[in-house]
């Protein structure tokens, strides 16, 4: 399974369209941030790349939190006097507030309307609401159903339960040359939401994919976990492995049209944020750097200051400002084959830099060596040749075991694949030496 998919990676059209196909596959699947729907979505993901998946028992503290119970659905629906199902947990499972509390009684409507929800300001969409950590029952319905609804006696089921049981989370692991590690998170609590969330665990999916074949310095640790509660008990059982983080992104909503954003870390100047915004900067049409916030996503758990890791956070439209956030119309639709493609390349070209980012020395400082002769120099102007002639100069005229090759590529406005050839041709030759501080 890994080697088919892999061959995918990197195919343009044909990656995001099976990267689609995968959000396809996981769409139906009720989640919350317990559960067999989470179950069910690592068992789909370990099918395409290695996955180890963990339990965390009901009860147990991670740091100021303590796991809930678990919760499992079966079947929820909302029967007029007649017996018709007017709304149905089979045919949308954003239907029930998540984590509600099984009941099965007959009301009347007034009683009801307490328990229903809907977004007036858009009548036609189902919105998606939980009660994770309090105790409650409900249904989130369109607005127009909401209106539609007569005086009468409802019957009302939620055939849920919630048990002592565990918090499950895959992790997938690459080693590297080097015990440092490069961290990639993305939430699986989500039901069926497309942007928000299976493109980042697609996205996240893939480029496992493509690392995994890949010779790596760095070590790569993939997360597929409960938002918040998840990245939380993940921190608590994990601060050792954490340490050894010197590069991290939450990927969520990148399966939309829309522009990049890319949510800067905690610390605001990270080589990751550095990196990121260089590869932002070399993808056509607009993109927008945001400022970090403790608010978002897990990121916010891993620039807690405590951690205070260099991860920031990746997205295309940014969560809670699209319209389809979080109701029924982030759907299969919503998500195209060619966003998720250009997605898997940013990720790639951010891998990339990470991977050879690093500082070399001008062993011939004084003035500039005789490219030519060496035939480093292409002597006919223009185009191609004279950007290639660029990079080399500066590269020979910054490489003095401080700048690293992005600090190169940025000072010079070229790109990092750019200066990286220009190094590589110059240290084929012995005029540039990788710097004593340079990582292997």
């Amino acid at each position: 399974m890994i080697e088919s998919a892999l061959d995918l990676v990197g195919a343009g059209a044909e990656a995001g369209e099976a990267m689609h196909a995968l959000i396809a596959q996981l769409y139906p699947i009720c989640r919350s941030i317990t559960g067999d729907g989470v179950r069910r979505t690592l068992a789909a993901i370990e099918q395409r790349i290695p996955l180890n998946v963990f339990e965390v028992p009901t009860g147990a503290a991670v740091f100021d939190w303590t796991i809930p119970r678990e919760w499992n659905i079966r079947d929820a629906w909302i029967k007029n006097s007649r017996g018709d199902r007017i709304v149905d947990f089979q045919r949308c499972n954003l239907h029930v507030l998540n984590y509600s509390t099984p009941i099965h009684a007959t009301v009347p409507l007034a009683q009801l309307k307490a328990h229903l929800y809907s977004i007036p300001e858009q009548p036609d969409r189902i919105p998606y609401r939980t009660s994770y950590y309090r105790e409650a029952w409900g249904f989130c319905v369109t607005h127009e159903q909401l209106a539609s609804l007569n005086e009468d006696a409802y019957e009302v089921c939620i055939d849920s339960s919630l048990t002592e049981g565990h918090l499950t989370y895959g992790e997938c692991y690459l080693p590297g040359t080097t015990a440092d590690e490069v961290l990639i998170s993305c939430h699986v609590c989500h039901p069926s939401l497309c942007n928000d969330n299976l493109s980042g665990v697609s996205v996240a999916t893939f480029l496992a994919q493509a690392l995994f074949k890949r010779r790596r310095r760095y070590s790569y640790r993939f997360l597929f976990i409960p938002g918040t509660i998840g990245a939380i008990a993940w921190l608590a059982r994990n601060q050792v492995e954490a340490a050894r983080i010197r590069h991290g992104l939450v990927l969520t909503c990148v399966g939309d049209p829309g522009a990049f954003h890319y949510k800067k870390s905690r610390r605001g100047d990270a080589e990751i944020d550095r990196i990121v915004a260089h590869v932002l900067r070399q993808q056509p049409g607009q993109h927008k750097l945001l400022e970090f916030s403790p608010y978002g996503y897990d990121e916010r758990q891993f620039c807690s200051p405590g951690f205070n890791l260099p991860v920031g956070c990746l997205m295309r439209s940014v969560w809670g400002d699209f319209p389809e956030y979080h109701t029924s119309a982030d759907n299969l639709d919503f998500v195209k084959a060619e966003a998720l493609s250009e997605s898997l390349s940013v990720c790639l070209a951010v891998c990339d830099v990470i991977e050879h980012n690093r500082r070399f020395r001008n062993t011939h400082p004084f003035c500039e060596p005789a490219l030519g002769p060496r035939g480093l120099y292409a002597t006919t102007g223009g185009g191609r040749a004279a950007v290639e002639n660029l990079a080399k100069l500066w590269a020979l005229n910054l490489s003095d075991g401080h700048h690293s090759l992005l600090d190169i590529a940025d000072r010079a406005g070229l790109g990092f694949t750019t200066i990286r050839a220009a190094a590589a041709a110059l240290a084929d030759h012995g005029l540039l030496a990788p710097a004593d501080d340079a990582p292997d």
